[in-house]
């Protein structure tokens, strides 16, 4: 299923959500400008195997890999997903709460993964974990909001469906602990691949984020 748009109302314009799109867009074309693409992402992007707890320099990798892409079906669909689920998230929290929690999730989606690839030398990238986290809070927020999908059917065939959210994403979820823990039978920490403990991490962090913010903005 990929979502071609959802039906939620807001009243602010998400301009960190766009800020966002930007910011990592132009990354994306320094990216695609500098002499060595690959280099550029191996000396910028989160290599497990170099970074320290204590060597406080090497957090700064984990900022870096939030905005690094791998080509761009890779930054398309992050940032397709960013644009049609993180305006409605930002109009619910506020904008800078909103930057805070981006950040936040990217960071928790970055060590989710870290855990299984610990001594791994393939750079760590993509918006998708903090983009999980965007999902999660979502999921919270707008359950009932209403997600317009493309549906693969028979033959080959794709059809438009509107979805319920909660569907939609418990269904994304339930595919990314699937294939995650399926990724543990031939695991190789010298081979890349899609970081799923990193989509399971960010989406948890942002359930369990947006609950606790929903229960203090409905207390106060």
């Amino acid at each position: 299923m990929f979502p071609l748009s959802d039906i939620a109302p807001r009243r602010r314009f998400p301009f960190i959500n766009y800020l966002i799109i930007i910011i990592t867009v132009y990354v994306f074309f320094l990216q695609l400008t500098a002499p060595d693409f690959e280099n550029f992402i191996f000396e910028y992007g989160f290599v497990p195997s170099r970074f320290s707890f204590f060597d406080i320099s090497s957090y700064k990798y984990i900022i870096y890999s939030i905005f690094l892409h791998g080509g761009f079906f890779h930054i398309f669909s992050n940032l397709w997903f960013l644009h049609i689920f993180g305006d409605n998230v930002e109009d619910k929290m506020g904008h800078l709460n909103y930057l805070f929690f981006y950040i936040l999730s990217g960071m928790v989606a970055v060590f989710s993964q870290y855990l299984f690839n610990l001594e791994s030398n393939i750079p760590m990238i993509g918006a998708s974990g903090a983009i999980s986290g965007v999902a999660g809070a979502y999921f919270v927020f707008y359950p009932r909001g209403k997600i317009k999908s493309l549906v693969p059917t028979f033959f080959g065939f794709y059809d438009i469906v509107i979805l319920p959210a909660w569907f939609f994403l418990g269904y994304w979820f339930l595919i990314q602990l699937l294939s995650g823990f399926g990724s543990l039978v031939t695991f190789d920490i010298n081979q890349g691949g899609v970081a799923w403990f990193a989509h399971i991490g960010g989406f948890l962090f942002g359930y369990f984020w947006a609950k606790r913010f929903k229960k203090r903005v409905d207390f106060f």
